[in-house]
């Protein structure tokens, strides 16, 4: 069997940071990209442990010890602070989304739900959110009447009152809540001894050492976010840089050119943020990066698409990237966080399989020649100190090799349950193998397969789309239809099966861009053959109900995956936002006209803005610019916050200056982020 490295052993992260202090204290620990650029500020492991002390004196003296605590934060050196803060006071920490002002209909309701699940007895913010309690108590009254805490108002010097907290591995650290529905939330209870043994397993899979640099835009409130790039980099003694993933999203080539010049060595992300640089770069951006250094590009939390690790590869082989350093791997907040990863600059394995036998879950065996084949990228192998078995989720017994079944996991990392919920605490953390009674084990839902101890991902267990007996994983068929047609967006759809008599049938949920259709005569006839085509020809099957959606109106979790189960359920509630082809008639751009508002655009007047905030809305939307009704929320037509992220860009783009990406938030009307931009003088 083989060892993990040698490391120092903790008890607890309190003695983890503690003892890093104790050596490294004057040593910068994070710098943090403030506009996703050039402006920085930084903390050092000395700094962070006294911020961290002070909050924690007066968490304990609001008698907190033992309760849990939300923390609702921007990205930033604040919410890391209170983050090991709740840690140093013996507080468990609940790590959550701050809500979007502009959308608190959508973003409130999970923040409540995991309130009111972890009975959390205060909220832990800053100053700037605080000042926002009184409008979401509008609607949210139990939330506004809680105990808000700005960690930034805490007097200096009470960290001379901190005391130590009474800790062991066992002690609860933090609730990280899953990603899904906001009825029923799920906080895994991860231990300080789980995530003190994940921490240990990524720094073995990287290849970790104390030169390493890390670079991070991942969101701090999820576990690939907060686990990695923050929790790690004190236990392997690197520094970081870190952005917010709001930046990211305004202008994603910010993060290659943060890996580039700060020669960062471990950087990573889900396949979309790929995929989103390789087709956003530019050839004069590629030119002047430097990606040599970049040695683990980790990528995960999503299906890794082979067609993304092609075009991401060549995009940026001209610049250092190696193809060596893609670094697949597999977890969840089950199991604190990493499960597989490859070995590092080993590079990735990937397997091309007969498709209708995968279809069947039989034994991978030699095709036929004429046999449609499926690729599949491997995600890596277990690490020392766990198990991985694939089982058959029916009759809960040990899969043969290369035959696909749940994906099955034991070890230190797999988390304690979840919170306050013993039912489904035992029947997802309590299984055992019905042909050698071995356990217990974590069932991930997710299903796989092991081949030569590589572990390959093929989807979820409640995603899977069974017809006519053989298995359909929901994303191979979306990816097949976002390809069929350039009006449909990627990353935008949703595959489920429907009931329609006695047999199960296929449907598919799908955004659309209506500016990619002809201005004068949309065929949206076409948009439906192809995709019918397209999966016909790619899976032999027929999509019995293709339903076309506005833009934003698929629903996904907070961090950007499909819930399909959701998108069913609104779909039969006829809550989805189905697009209205009546409305969505096109007018032919006055190309002359567009690049005049280019030209001048340093000298705008107000009518010239808010024309230009009308137009590029009314093109994202795939409307008439008359429908653009100027004194009406952006959220009401659809726009998303990911959306509305990236117009943000385009804004700073055309007025040639810094903005903060979450403007359309607290300026969620074109009448009132015109009338904001005009007093700042643009």
């Amino acid at each position: 069997m083989v060892h993990l490295p040698k490391k120092e052993k903790f008890n607890h992260l309190v003695e983890l940071l503690n003892t890093r202090c104790q050596t490294l204290s004057q040593k910068n620990l994070f710098t943090f990209l403030e506009d996703g650029d050039a402006q920085e500020s930084k903390i050092t492991y000395g700094q962070l442990e006294q911020q961290a002390k002070r909050i924690a004196a007066d968490l304990q003296k609001r008698q907190l010890v033992g309760e849990r605590v939300v923390l609702i934060y921007i990205p930033g050196l604040d919410y890391i602070a209170s983050f090991f803060a709740c840690l140093y006071a013996g507080v468990v920490a609940v790590p959550a989304y701050p809500p979007d002002p502009s959308r608190l209909e959508r973003t409130l309701p999970r923040l409540q739900a995991i309130v009111q699940d972890c009975q959390a007895k205060a909220i832990l913010t800053s100053s700037n959110i605080l000042a926002m309690a009184e409008y979401i108590g509008t609607q949210a009254p139990q939330l506004a009447a809680m105990d808000w805490i700005a960690s930034d108002q805490v007097a200096p010097g009470l960290e001379e009152k901190w005391e130590y907290p009474d800790l062991n591995e066992n002690s609860l650290a933090f609730l990280q809540y899953t990603s899904g529905s906001t009825g029923d939330p799920k906080g895994v209870m991860l231990s300080h001894g789980n995530l003190l043994s994940n921490l240990e397993t990524i720094f073995y899979g990287f290849g970790m050492i104390s030169s390493d640099k890390g670079c991070s835009w991942l969101p701090p409130y999820h576990d690939m976010g907060l686990i990695g790039p923050i929790i790690e980099s004190i236990y392997a003694s690197v520094e970081s840089i870190l952005m917010s993933p709001l930046h990211f999203l305004q202008k994603p080539m910010r993060w290659l050119k943060a890996i580039s010049r700060y020669q960062a060595t471990i950087s990573g992300g889900p396949n979309f943020a790929y995929e989103l640089c390789a087709r956003k770069a530019k050839p004069e951006e590629i030119a002047e990066l430097d990606l040599s250094s970049w040695k683990v590009a980790f990528s995960g939390a999503e299906p890794i698409m082979p067609e993304t690790v092609k075009l991401f590869s060549e995009t940026f082989a001209p610049c250092g990237f190696r193809p060596e350093a893609l670094y697949p791997c597999y977890g969840l907040a089950e199991a604190t966080l990493m499960v597989s990863g490859a070995r590092q600059l080993r590079g990735f394995r990937s397997m091309t399989i007969p498709q209708k036998q995968f279809r069947r879950d039989q034994i991978l065996s030699k095709p036929a020649d004429d046999e449609k084949m499926l690729t599949l990228i491997g995600a890596g192998e277990s690490f020392p100190g766990q198990k991985i078995v694939i089982a058959k989720p029916d009759t809960m017994t040990e899969c043969q090799e290369a035959e696909v079944g749940e994906i099955w996991v034991k070890g230190a990392t797999v988390a304690l349950g979840y919170w306050q919920k013993p039912e489904a605490t035992q029947a997802a953390f309590a299984a055992y193998l019905q042909d050698s009674q071995e356990g217990p084990f974590l069932r991930t839902g997710d299903l796989g397969f092991l081949k030569d101890g590589e572990l390959y991902v093929t989807g979820r267990l409640k995603d899977l789309i069974i017809i006519r007996g053989e298995n359909h994983y929901p994303q191979d068929i979306e990816r097949s239809a976002e390809k069929s047609h350039p009006a449909l967006r990627v990353g935008c759809s949703a595959a489920f099966s429907i009931k329609v008599g006695y047999e199960e049938k296929l449907a598919l949920a799908i955004e659309i861009d209506c500016k990619k259709l002809d201005e004068e005569k949309p065929d949206y006839d076409k948009v439906y053959a192809d995709i019918r085509e397209a999966i016909a020809l790619e899976h032999e099957l027929e999509v019995h109900t293709i339903i076309l959606l506005d833009k934003g109106a698929i629903p996904k979790t907070s961090s950007g995956k499909i819930r399909r189960s959701t998108t069913y359920q609104e779909w039969q509630e006829g809550k989805l936002e189905i697009i209205d082809f009546d409305q969505h008639q096109h007018v032919k751009q006055d190309k002359g006209a567009e690049a005049s508002q280019q030209s001048s655009s340093q000298n705008s007047t107000q009518k010239d803005l808010r024309t230009w905030l009308a137009q590029t809305l009314a093109e994202h939307l795939g409307i008439e610019i008359k429908e653009i009704d100027s004194s009406k929320n952006l959220a009401s037509y659809g726009l998303d916050s990911k959306d509305a992220v990236n117009l943000s860009g385009e804004l700073e783009d055309y007025l040639g200056r810094t903005l903060s990406p979450t403007l359309l938030w607290k300026y969620p009307t074109i009448d009132s982020l015109a009338d904001y931009l005009l007093e700042e003088g643009v």
